[in-house]
């Protein structure tokens, strides 16, 4: 229930079950590579972010990929590290007049010219601004 709340609130793009399957592998192959504790649950965080969007989205039939313990730790660390992210994008969307729904990492520069064209803001002005939110916005890994 928490969790449909959480992504209802978000309101990400949904796609179909195969975009989801794919997310997963991909975020999982970045949890293996992980290094070091912060890393490793970070990358968790994001396994257990695309699987938990992948129900939300309507496929219930994705099985998370690792143990039910994982799932709960992973939890622990992706409600603060998504909500940061997506509260510092509905901020700098305010700003330019703009309703943004992401949770994507704005610390990737390149990242932020593709949310900018995205929602049809000038790069440049997107970039300047949300580095200029950044020096003072908590993030987590």
């Amino acid at each position: 229930m928490i969790l449909r709340r959480w992504h209802d609130w978000l309101d990400m793009h949904k796609y179909d079950e195969a975009w989801h399957l794919h997310d997963i592998q991909d975020e999982l192959k970045e949890y293996e590579e992980a290094r070091g504790f912060i890393d490793r649950w970070s990358e968790l965080s994001d396994v257990v972010y695309t699987y938990t969007r992948a129900h939300w989205t309507g496929h219930g039939d994705v099985v998370f990929p690792l143990s039910r313990f994982h799932l709960f730790i992973g939890l622990l660390y992706m409600f603060p590290k998504y909500t940061l992210r997506w509260l510092f994008f509905r901020r700098i969307g305010r700003q330019f007049g703009k309703v943004i729904h992401e949770v994507r990492n704005p610390q990737k520069i390149e990242k932020l010219y593709k949310i900018a064209h995205r929602y049809d803001i000038d790069p440049e002005a997107f970039e300047r601004e949300c580095r200029r939110v950044m020096k003072f916005w908590a993030f987590l890994k």
